[in-house]
């Protein structure tokens, strides 16, 4: 599978399968319209954009356009790349009706599709990376914060929450939304880290 070095944001949830079977990243669900008003998924974005980079890949009817748009005066400038899919007639099988326009979303797309409209975009591949860049690392898995008490204990809900107070992120994220965040801007140092000076 081929690594990208930005995270990339879609609308749904089977969008981010559908992209995630394509290229080795973080994929991000915007939740559709439900991000015009999510305040704080607007500043976990900003920050992945700023660290990373992040290539907003929406479908592409009007209402993938609404969004896009928002995002471009949401997002940090010159941080941000926008990857655009063709227009295909069509209809996903799952749905029993098509789109509003008739058209394929992301999650309709085969994958010499999506990477064509990702390189277009301008994302760095493995093979682009120049030195500095964002190391190769394992990523931190349910398993890994099983282990370290993050989930699946009775203390967990108590140790996440003085995680994400450290790192100064919002105190209603659960433990996925956590090992998103981390797996997109952090590594398993930090996490290490900070609990280790909880232990303190």
């Amino acid at each position: 599978m081929i690594r990208i070095r930005e995270a990339i944001l879609v609308e749904g949830r089977y969008d981010v399968n559908t992209v995630r079977q394509v290229v080795d990243t973080v994929v991000l669900e915007s939740g559709g319209f439900r991000i015009f008003n999510n305040r704080e998924q607007l500043k976990l974005l900003r920050r992945i954009a700023q660290t990373r980079g992040l290539i907003v890949l929406t479908d592409s009817d009007g209402a993938g356009f609404v969004i896009r748009n928002y995002l471009k005066g949401a997002l940090p400038a010159g941080r941000v790349k926008q990857a655009y899919i063709p227009d295909i007639a069509g209809k996903e099988r799952r749905k029993r009706h098509g789109s509003k326009e008739g058209k394929l979303g992301v999650e309709g797309m085969r994958p010499a599709v999506i990477l064509k409209a990702l390189r277009r975009a301008g994302a760095t591949f493995e093979d682009q990376r120049e030195e500095g860049t964002m190391p190769q690392a394992a990523p931190i898995t349910k398993a890994d914060f099983y282990a370290w008490g993050l989930s699946g204990g009775p203390e967990s809900a108590k140790r996440r929450a003085a995680v994400l107070h450290a790192l100064d992120l919002p105190s209603h994220m659960t433990a996925n939304a956590l090992l998103e965040f981390i797996n997109a801007v952090g590594t398993r140092e930090e996490v290490q880290a900070v609990l280790d000076n909880l232990a303190e």
